[in-house]
């Protein structure tokens, strides 16, 4: 089994890996440039997971709706 096809396991209340690294990280050694540049990045990739959390409402609410009860 590759590791993609296993359950990943739940990050600790806070623990949200690279961003949790990224949000600790000292900004000091950074240029206007670069700092430019990771400002651009991080707004891409919060576009990118805002984009997939909408596709993960998306589906649980189709799950919903597939298996809620249905009333006589």
């Amino acid at each position: 089994m590759d590791e993609d096809d296993r359950p990943r396991r739940r990050s600790a209340e806070g623990d949200f890996g690279a961003a949790s690294l990224l949000a600790s990280e000292s900004l000091d050694r950074f240029s206007l440039d670069e700092l430019d540049a990771r400002i651009a990045l991080l707004e891409s990739e919060i576009e990118r997971i805002k984009a997939h959390r909408g596709k993960a409402s998306a589906h649980m609410l189709a799950a919903e709706a597939l298996f809620r009860s249905k009333k006589a």
